[in-house]
């Protein structure tokens, strides 16, 4: 003891003479910036990063040390957010082995970090090894490549039917419902996912009695509701039950101008999803992006042959279900800009990853594309993106747009997206929390 009094001086000089961590300082000169809040392209614009975190923003900044970018000619904007995606569901073209492991979560969080996606919400597909092993706490954490994880742990569905997943529940009885929720609720979900609707007709609906219940005790616990719906009628009945999110879009009939009303007064979040809608019948014909390397890399080997093949081509063609679907896709596009005018928060999700066809990290590209189509601007598109999205995971305070004090996740373009959005597929670089992470899926 006398001994280690002894060098304790000399232990905390050299602790004060030891020179403080470097914090890596990185500087993007002179260009236009899309901070992620709706305004106008700022051009000349430099914004400084400190480790992981915007410093500054202006025009003339110096930073001793800092490693310099010139950006002219380039684009800043803010990395995107998916509020609805599924990881570990799909490998290659029939998903034939378990796809469920870490290996491959791992792959596809890398897949969206090359499109420039820093964060998703997973809703309802996960398996208990996510939470078990660590992997969804590490990634939300940033300590693990590509986006970071948020998840809605286990879903629900009606009690004979819904989605074909090992970790669904379907509760047949309010106390099963409420019990599971509880359960459910332990591992601390990002939200709750519910699937309400019938598929088209091919399963029955989940019971009102139920998701009621599921709805009323998420809350009790802090946890907001996430519903899969297709109907106008079920979206009216949840909203009025306390339903916080609807997880895709409104496809049967536009929607009126009450249920506007009160989606506004509540909050609800919409999530449309329309790349999901245009997937379900774009095949019978060759859409114009098939050949397009950026929608080519995002594929699982193999989805690419069977995606062009006349028979695959010939069998969305002669579906029973193809004109449904095409209208369904032209309602939910009218629906949409109806819901943006009103003020309702319009998040960005694509549901990719739970089928080979929606692919990851393209049809967050397409999803803008597609509301550019449905009447928003490119700007609006891109906010939908990132700070709307943001926004749905309640994440915002540090990610969604870029503004001082936030992470640095942002995405360095070689065109301007506000003036044409399919500019944010041209990728010179991705950062996440001020590290750079990938120069596009291009160069994978």
């Amino acid at each position: 003891m006398k001994n280690y009094l002894l060098l304790l001086p000399a232990v905390l000089l050299l602790a004060a003479l030891s020179p403080a961590p470097v914090v890596k300082t990185i500087l993007l000169k002179n260009v236009t910036l899309i901070d992620g809040n709706g305004g106008k392209p700022v051009p000349n614009t430099d914004i400084l990063i400190k480790g992981s975190t915007i410093a500054e923003i202006g025009r003339g900044l110096k930073a001793d040390g800092a490693t310099v970018i010139n950006g002219a000619g380039k684009t800043v904007m803010p990395a995107l957010t998916s509020s609805h995606v599924h990881i570990g569901m799909i490998k290659g073209s029939d998903s034939k082995e378990e796809p469920y492991t870490r290996e491959n979560i791992l792959s596809q969080l890398k897949k969206y970090g090359d499109y420039g996606i820093t964060n998703i919400l997973v809703m309802g597909s996960d398996q208990p090894m996510l939470f078990a092993s660590g992997l969804r706490d590490s990634s939300v954490n940033g300590l693990l490549p590509g986006a970071r994880l948020f998840s809605a742990g286990y879903g629900f569905s009606s009690a004979h039917g819904g989605p074909p997943m090992k970790y669904v529940y379907h509760p047949s009885t309010v106390a099963q419902a409420t019990t599971e929720l509880d359960s459910v609720a332990l591992i601390h979900p990002t939200v709750i996912k519910m699937w309400v609707d019938d598929f088209g007709g091919s399963t029955p609906k989940m019971d009102s009695d139920i998701y009621k219940a599921l709805i009323a005790r998420a809350h009790s616990h802090h946890i907001r509701v996430a519903s899969h719906l297709f109907y106008l009628a079920d979206a009216k009945s949840l909203v009025d039950n306390g339903l916080d999110i609807i997880a895709h879009s409104i496809r049967d009939q536009e929607i009126d101008n009450d249920l506007l009303q009160q989606m506004k007064a509540k909050g609800i979040v919409y999530i449309p999803t329309l790349s999901l809608d245009e997937y379900a019948y774009i095949y019978s014909r060759k859409p114009e992006w098939i050949n397009d390397p950026f929608f080519k890399a995002s594929l699982e080997p193999g989805v690419y042959d069977m995606i062009t093949a006349p028979a695959y081509q010939e069998k969305i063609k002669n579906s029973p279900a193809l004109q449904r679907n095409i209208k369904a896709f032209e309602t939910a596009m009218k629906n949409v800009k109806r819901i943006s005018d009103a003020g309702i928060l319009v998040a960005l999700g694509t549901d990719s990853g739970a089928q080979p066809i929606r692919t990851q990290g393209f049809s967050e590209h397409l999803e803008m594309e597609l509301l550019v189509q449905a009447g928003l601007t490119p700007l609006q598109a891109i906010t939908v993106a990132t700070k709307n999205a943001a926004t749905a995971l309640k994440i915002n305070a540090h990610y969604g747009t870029i503004e001082k004090g936030k992470t640095a996740d942002l995405l360095l373009l070689d065109a301007d997206p506000s003036k044409d959005i399919k500019n944010t597929r041209k990728i010179a670089a991705v950062y996440k929390a001020g590290e750079k992470i990938s120069t596009g899926p291009l160069s994978r």
